[in-house]
């Protein structure tokens, strides 16, 4: 029996995805060979790479005016990229600082360019997400950046800021669980190994002319424009992590696509908050309710010690990787696209008897 996987990442994938790489794993189409031993200029990986490329389109509804990357170095990388190729010629950005991530990709970016804190929510303990009005916005700013969904702090942005100047965001954490509004970004980037895939590939959406003017002074691999004029092939490319998130595309796909996983993350979400609201207070949201991510459940139970044997006895009944990120402690249940609604049941029975 396979364990329920509610690690925050990488991600649980989905059963059928995984029974596919392991019968193609050794001799690939009837290669010979494994797909993770082929040259990347191979027609067989050049089949796999531009139809993956095609469901991300496809599934993302990306408009025309985005490229699509390919990229390694995950999300982390983008921190430095982003403000690299954004900000050539002494330009300066915005940060929304509404978790670890948006503190990390602020950190990171100052060594970069002139950056400043558009609203942070460390006052509150990073417990809400700022209302509109409430960000910073300098017209001479080239882009805000904003983060999605904060995975440690269990909070996701419902309204995007009213910003005049365009966004830029971090979707690690929530990519293909609920619609992108294409017209607000200049640019989006992400890791696949929370909703898509597993870890090693990073999806960046740039706008076609905004890739026009990024920044030309820069080590080859650091330009997104030289990505997209090799079609993400500059460089070998993580070809396990690209061939795995196409086939986990194609799943969901079958299941109905986006409008189907913005469903299933609502009715996942619901079933936990659901436990953690009538509990009489046994279980504890620590977060706005407004701002409850979908994605990364996040709860405390009366004391420590309760909490360890709660991820104990989880642990028993195979409801694995229920610990809290080590910096904010407690519980937490990260319900990515591929957790089947079995393993939310399960947890959320668990949740009741223990108490």
């Amino acid at each position: 029996m396979r364990a329920v996987n509610f690690c925050a990442g990488p991600c649980t994938l989905p059963q059928s995805v995984l029974e596919e790489a392991q019968a193609e794993f050794v001799d690939y189409a009837g290669t010979g060979m494994s797909l993770i031993e082929m040259s990347h200029r191979s027609p067989e990986y050049d089949a796999v790479h531009n139809e993956t490329l095609e469901l991300v389109r496809s599934l993302f509804a990306v408009p025309d005016e985005f490229e699509v990357l390919f990229l390694q170095g995950g999300a982390t990388l983008q921190f430095a990229m982003v403000p690299l190729n954004l900000l050539a010629g002494g330009g300066s950005a915005g940060y929304v600082v509404s978790g670890s991530w948006g503190k990390k990709a602020l950190e990171d970016a100052a060594y970069h360019g002139d950056v400043h804190t558009a609203w942070s929510g460390s006052d509150s303990g990073f417990t809400r997400m700022p209302a509109g009005d409430e960000v910073e916005i300098r017209p001479e700013w080239q882009y805000l950046h904003v983060t999605s969904n904060e995975t440690i702090h269990g909070i996701r942005m419902v309204d995007w800021p009213d910003a005049d100047i365009p966004l830029v965001g971090d979707m690690s954490s929530d990519y293909l669980s609920r619609p992108i509004p294409w017209e607000r970004f200049d640019a989006i980037y992400g890791g696949a190994q929370k909703n898509l895939g597993p870890a090693g590939l990073a999806i960046v959406f740039v706008r076609r002319s905004v890739l026009a003017e990024t920044n030309r002074d820069l080590a080859a691999y650091l330009r997104w424009d030289i990505h997209a004029d090799k079609n993400s092939l500059y460089n070998t490319p993580p070809v396990f992590a690209i061939y795995m998130m196409g086939k986990t595309l194609k799943w969901i796909q079958a299941q109905g696509g986006l409008a189907a996983m913005e469903a299933a993350a609502g009715a996942r979400a619901d079933l936990i908050y659901g436990a953690i609201d009538d509990s009489d207070g046994y279980y504890r949201s620590p977060v706005d309710p407004a701002a409850r991510s979908l994605m990364n459940v996040v709860f405390r139970l009366p004391d420590e010690d309760s909490e360890a044997r709660f991820i104990s006895e989880a642990k028993a009944h195979q409801l694995l990787s229920l610990k809290g990120h080590r910096s904010v402690g407690g519980i937490r249940a990260s319900l990515y696209n591929a957790m089947p609604m079995s393993g939310v049941e399960a947890l959320a029975s668990f949740m009741d008897s223990f108490r």
